[in-house]
């Protein structure tokens, strides 16, 4: 039996080389700007379409009957309809969301609110980020009803001590504790930056600001979460009031 599963392993290796060698040339070169295509869908008039995305948003491509050149955009019916979105929320929007909401389910972060909570909201926030401790001051009423649960992303970018602080919190013997006291004292707080970042911690920082980037975060607080519809959601900054609602799922309690 171990040749057969050999053979079929390599077959599953070999499987994305050759579907990347099938792409007709005209796409290939649409790759070759930076898009990636993860999926193909039909189109009318002849074309043929691909999902693409392109540095974290979905871009569709309809190849012409020849072969030869491809369009870039949105399609529209004579009635003005979008025959775009559907296949780019299907082939791009929504695998995309899935893989990076399990990835900052992987990340490092410091819970805020109950275990149990019915809603889930990621955030970037670095220690010396004033703006990250009005979303937390924003988001009491919520967290202390047990109906949300913040979870922290740590970072250290914004000021030199930001990473030594960063790094006293996850270190900390209590990190929830110690995340609450920080953002409670507010200007006030007496958090100090660990002298001499313990390796492994250092690595989960950088890999938490890595995986910011890759995100579209820019600045902190970044705040993710999922919508009515299960779609990964982005909010830059603190929050106004009516976003502030759509961010914890409900209105004020």
């Amino acid at each position: 039996m171990q040749p057969i599963k050999s053979l079929v392993l390599l077959a599953t290796l070999l499987a994305p080389l050759a579907q990347a060698a099938e792409l007709p040339a005209a796409i290939q070169a649409v790759e070759g700007r930076g898009a990636k295509v993860v999926g193909t869908f039909e189109a009318p008039g002849g074309l043929q379409g691909y999902a693409a995305r392109y540095n974290g948003q979905g871009l569709a491509l309809y190849l012409t009957p020849d072969g030869e050149h491809v369009l870039i955009g949105t399609l529209l019916d004579a009635k003005g309809a979008d025959l775009t979105a559907e296949p780019l929320e299907r082939l791009v929007y929504k695998p995309l969301g899935e893989e990076m909401w399990q990835r900052l389910q992987s990340s490092t972060w410091i819970a805020d609110g109950d275990d149990k909570a019915s809603r889930v909201v990621y955030v970037f926030s670095d220690p010396n980020c004033p703006y990250c401790n009005l979303f937390w001051r924003q988001a009491r009423p919520w967290v202390e009803a047990g109906r949300v649960q913040l979870r922290h992303v740590m970072v250290g970018m914004l000021r030199a001590d930001s990473p030594g602080k960063a790094a006293a919190l996850l270190a900390a013997q209590d990190p929830r504790q110690a995340l609450g006291e920080h953002e409670a004292a507010g200007r006030e707080s007496k958090l100090q930056a660990v002298a001499k970042i313990p390796g492994a911690i250092a690595a989960q920082l950088d890999a938490n600001l890595a995986l910011m980037g890759e995100m579209g975060g820019e600045a902190t607080p970044a705040i993710y979460y999922l919508d009515e519809r299960g779609r990964l959601q982005q909010h830059k900054g603190a929050p106004r009031p009516d976003s502030l609602e759509a961010i914890m799922g409900s209105a004020k309690p």
